[in-house]
């Protein structure tokens, strides 16, 4: 009984988790700048990429491991809870500086011989998207994708009603699907491109990114959808889930600033 746990933290083992996310993370940068800079072959940044995935899935499948056999303990989760936020933060400071590039070109654009021909915006010859077409269509599917989610919280939270939650989870990654697809569809469509304006450079980046995120959301739930099939959330224990779905509503929050700012006020 001499090395039994007297306390509510969770003391973690040894992991090479870190240390082959990290190398797997270099190989994908290295690869990444190579391939857009020589215009090389780009197995080195699809060897980095696959690693990251690998690492990423067998360290969150450490985690739901440590949570079934109890190492969860409510101080665990309250850290668990307080990780993610600062992450939640990070990501909002990375789509600031997005923001930040639009709205300084926009409101002080460049004379002529700049990248904002003629001190106009949106530049000369940039057709920009009618925002009241497709882009508020997604916005509503977002919206939607995003109360689906919330529906399938509270049926897990405050009614322990799997059924209802799982039907909620289909709806909000079935919507979130949706959303990227018309996505696609609309970049298709584009009279700009990303190079040569500074419009086309950062619409692509603010939108393209916020694109990748909802992608990377929609994994995020359909895995919470796995886990609720294999049995686990209960009302009390349900960590992975709520990360999901603050993830979403950030997601959502992203693009009505995206829809306003780029779409509506930029255009």
């Amino acid at each position: 009984m001499a090395g039994a746990k007297n306390h509510d933290y969770h003391i973690l083992p040894p992991s090479i988790w870190p240390f082959l996310g990290s190398v797997s993370g270099f190989v994908m940068l290295l690869g990444a700048v190579f391939w857009m800079k020589d215009h090389s072959n780009p197995w080195l940044f699809a060897v980095g990429f696959v690693g990251v995935l690998g690492v990423m899935f067998a360290w969150w499948a450490d985690v739901v491991k440590e949570s079934n056999v109890g190492d969860h303990t409510p101080v665990v989760r309250i850290g668990l809870r307080y990780g993610f936020i600062f992450f939640i933060m990070s990501e909002v400071m990375f789509f600031a500086a997005w923001f930040w590039s639009f709205f300084k070109h926009a409101i002080y654009p460049m004379g002529a011989g700049s990248p904002t021909e003629d001190g106009v915006w949106p530049p000369v010859g940039i057709e920009t998207f009618d925002p009241w077409h497709l882009p508020l269509i997604n916005t509503l599917i977002l919206l939607c994708s995003g109360a689906a989610a919330t529906w399938a919280h509270h049926a897990l939270v405050h009614e322990n009603n799997r059924q209802d939650m799982k039907w909620g989870l289909i709806l909000a990654i079935a919507l979130g699907a949706l959303f990227t697809g018309f996505q696609i569809y609309e970049y298709s469509h584009a009279a700009f491109g990303f190079s040569g304006n500074i419009y086309g450079a950062n619409f692509f980046m603010a939108t393209g990114f916020h694109g990748v995120h909802v992608l990377i959301g929609t994994v995020f739930l359909a895995i919470c959808l796995f886990r609720l099939q294999a049995g686990h959330f209960t009302p009390s224990k349900h960590i992975g889930f709520e990360a999901a779905a603050w993830y979403w509503h950030f997601v959502d929050v992203v693009w009505l600033f995206l829809f306003a700012s780029i779409y509506v006020w930029g255009g």
